[in-house]
């Protein structure tokens, strides 16, 4: 429990019960931790929220504690993965592909057959250009313009996006 949350040391009390949890913690990688924790305790456990308002095309996979938000539009044909969080406003292109633990922020754009990698992060706002690959663990600051791959671990801001250092 490297991050002190009390709530990760209940398992014995957790598989006393049945429930049915949705976790939409803000921080990535904080979120993956928590999901894998209680998980182990007991398969079959989370659920995914799609707010009414939210569009999401049926040839569309969405993954278990994912979260589509209102006004989110996710196109054809694109995958979802496991926690992930889909903030107002989104937009997801055909073809897609957001990786376990990401977040799409308020108003983002996805083009199409655009991947975002394992706990990335997409700021609000932000473009990415159709096509493009994001690696693991990025941040795309708000309002960027993302036109080129972006390798695992870096931090992109403005128009063209480029590299914080």
């Amino acid at each position: 429990n490297p991050y002190n949350l009390s709530f990760l040391d209940i398992e014995e009390k957790f598989e006393q019960h049945d429930a049915l949890l949705f976790g939409s913690i803000g921080d990535n990688t904080i979120r993956e931790k928590v999901y894998n924790k209680l998980i182990a305790v007991k398969e079959e456990i989370f659920t995914t929220l799609q707010h009414p308002t939210a569009i999401v095309s049926k040839t569309a996979t969405i993954g278990v504690n994912t979260l589509i938000s209102a006004g989110a539009i996710v196109n054809p044909l694109t995958e979802i993965g496991i926690g992930c969080i889909i903030n107002t406003g989104a937009i997801i292109e055909h073809e897609c592909k957001v990786k376990d633990f990401a977040h799409i922020a308020p108003g983002a754009v996805l083009a199409g057959n655009v991947t975002v990698g394992e706990r990335s992060f997409v700021g609000a706002g932000a473009v990415v250009r159709q096509g493009v690959t994001i690696g693991k663990d990025v941040i795309v600051g708000a309002g960027a313009v993302v036109v080129k791959d972006i390798p695992d671990g870096q931090t992109v801001v403005g128009n063209p996006a480029k590299l914080l250092i």
